[in-house]
C-alpha cells in the first residue's frame, strides 16, 4: 500500500491504494470524478521529492503528494 495525499485547495483526505507505478497511481485518480479538473494541472511529489517520470517503481509504505498550483503575492 501506499498513501496518496492532497494539498492545498483539493481538499481531500488521504487515500492508501496498491500500486506498482505512479501510472497506477494516476490511473486510479483518475477514477474518481472530483480528481479530474486537478490531475493534469498538479506536480507530484514522492517522499517529499518532486517527480516528472510516472514509471517509477513503488515501494510499501511510499508516500505519494499531489500538489496543486499555486501563486501569491
Amino acid at each position: 500500500m501506499v498513501k496518496v495525499e492532497f494539498l492545498g485547495p483539493i481538499a481531500k483526505p488521504p487515500i492508501e491504494i496498491e500500486a506498482l507505478t505512479l501510472i497506477d497511481v494516476a490511473a486510479k485518480l483518475k477514477e474518481d470524478a472530483s480528481l479530474t479538473t486537478w490531475l493534469d494541472k498538479c506536480a507530484v511529489a514522492l517522499n517529499d521529492t518532486m517527480v516528472n517520470d510516472l514509471s517509477i517503481t513503488l515501494k510499501e509504505g511510499d508516500k505519494i503528494s499531489i500538489l496543486p498550483p499555486v501563486c501569491g503575492g
